[in-house]
């Protein structure tokens, strides 16, 4: 059996596009995807505010697309989700992707607009055993996503809720519903469904992560950035999610969903049957740790906790209008304005926060 290959390239602010398309082909993008078929872009907005490490960058999301028409792969689209906590177009605006869809003229759809995304029951033909418990009346999910390639762009940071998260999470947006949140205290295993779907309904899958800021602590919006200045890239969805997880100083196969996508062989979760290619990164051990926030200990003891019994009383009733308020409350209101600051400033000082500036005029 051949191992999976996830390849790493250290980028700087004046060669990242570059950079993108070096560590896309490294990792296999022309050998993963179907040139015959149209191309899913899949962008990452964890906050609609814009913070380091939090959301898909700019110069990953061009440089993506520029990796893809330097292959051969024209039809683009770019597919959007919208959260309970998280709005789709201020984030696009915010966080600059704007302009570089512009640019390219990437069409864009957005999963919870009805006339943008039509949903489809489907039954899986592998196990998922997660989404049959949570959606007893069918999973569904959107049509346009049978039969199209999908290029997965988040970034590496850590996750309350599965320590961390990447290629594997980035899924849990665009594959589900609004009504995705009910997954919560089956997180590990619903990441997991969702590959095996995926893997059934794409014709090629590939994720392009960015690490040039990496989020330490409670992610993935309160985080503490760390620039680390890499880009990572594979076809292998657990092999680039494990690379990345062992980057930031976790054990890949102590975290869920990782060691239980590789013990299905939906992928390689163990860094010692991964070929890494690119840039030395052997000896990097960042030490980051998850912690706890607000949102967190909430959400550990409605999810996970003693109060579990009554999800659906909390999540499945016009009461999660409270639960969502509050967030938005305590993320847009309290924490952004009070604890954000010194990691915005380091970041608008660094090469990386001039370069941002400048896709505010692309």
């Amino acid at each position: 059996m051949n191992r999976p290959r996830v390849a790493v390239v250290r980028a700087s602010a004046a060669t990242v596009l570059d950079d993108v398309v070096r560590v896309a082909e490294l990792g296999g993008l022309p050998q993963a995807l179907n040139p015959q078929t149209r191309t899913i872009l899949k962008d990452n907005i964890s906050w609609h505010l814009f913070y380091p490490a939090a959301n898909t960058t700019p110069w990953q999301l061009e440089g993506a697309i520029q990796a893809l028409k330097k292959f051969g792969y024209d039809d683009i689209i770019a597919v959007h989700n919208q959260t309970v906590v998280t709005q789709a177009r201020k984030g696009e605006r915010l966080n600059h992707l704007d302009p570089v869809y512009a640019r390219y003229r990437i069409p864009r759809l957005y999963n919870f607009k009805p006339t943008d995304i039509h949903w489809e029951f489907y039954r899986p033909k592998g196990r998922t055993p997660a989404l049959n418990y949570v959606y007893p009346e069918g999973i569904l999910i959107p049509t346009e996503f049978r039969g199209a390639n999908i290029v997965h762009l988040p970034t590496v940071k850590c996750h309350i809720y599965t320590t961390t998260t990447g290629a594997m999470k980035n899924a849990f947006g665009g594959l589900l519903n609004i009504k995705r949140h009910y997954t919560h205290s089956h997180i590990h295993r619903t990441l997991v469904d969702l590959l095996t779907i995926q893997k059934e309904i794409h014709t090629g899958l590939f994720a392009i992560m960015d690490g040039t800021y990496a989020g330490d602590g409670p992610g993935p919006r309160t985080m503490r950035p760390a620039r680390k200045n890499v880009i990572l890239a594979s076809a292998d969805q657990v092999a680039i999610d494990a690379v990345a997880a062992k980057l930031m100083g976790f054990d890949p196969l102590q975290i869920e969903y990782i060691r239980l996508a590789h013990d299905e062989g939906l992928g390689v979760g163990d860094p010692r049957d991964i070929e890494v290619a690119g840039d030395d990164i052997e000896s990097e051990n960042w030490g980051f740790s998850v912690g706890d926030n607000f949102a967190s200990l909430i959400g550990g003891l409605l999810w996970f906790g003693p109060l579990k019994k009554f999800q659906k009383l909390f999540f499945h009733t016009p009461l999660v209008g409270a639960f969502i308020l509050a967030s938005f409350i305590y993320h847009d209101y309290i924490w952004y304005p009070l604890f954000s600051r010194p990691a915005l400033k380091e970041f608008r000082n660094s090469e990386w926060g001039c370069l941002f500036e400048k896709y505010a005029n692309f």
